[in-house]
């Protein structure tokens, strides 16, 4: 079992900045990559970011390469998503997620989070 918790979220002005920050605590040795998903009302969770586990590796989604980065603290067991350049469009609930191997689709990863919204006004 691996359990994770979201926090940063909040609300935030189009081209502010936010960091989100994912805590795993659990059997983390083994479902050690993380990935990021954000999902609107009516919309399938869709990627966001992904991370290995040594943090050398990451996948960013087109909609989001050169605003977002991923990376890890692997002493902390923590993952951060820091957003910059916000967008209205970049509002939805996002979830920090745990797998064995970095993929891009909802089905590849076991434990999601409760998730942490975020919301960018225009």
């Amino acid at each position: 079992q691996v359990q994770l918790v979201e926090s940063g979220g909040g609300l935030v002005q189009a081209g502010g900045s936010l960091t989100l920050t994912c805590a795993a605590s659990g059997h983390t040795a083994w479902f050690n990559v993380r990935a990021w998903f954000r999902q609107t009302p009516g919309k399938e969770r869709e990627f966001v970011a992904g991370i290995n586990w040594s943090g050398v590796r990451t996948d960013l989604a087109d909609s989001v390469k050169g605003r977002f980065t991923i990376s890890r603290d692997m002493l902390k067991s923590t993952v951060y998503l820091r957003m910059n350049s916000l967008k209205p469009e970049d509002s939805a609930v996002y979830y920090c997620a745990a797998s064995t191997g970095l993929a891009r689709t909802v089905g590849e990863y076991d434990y999601w989070g409760q998730g942490t919204q975020v919301t960018v006004s225009s």
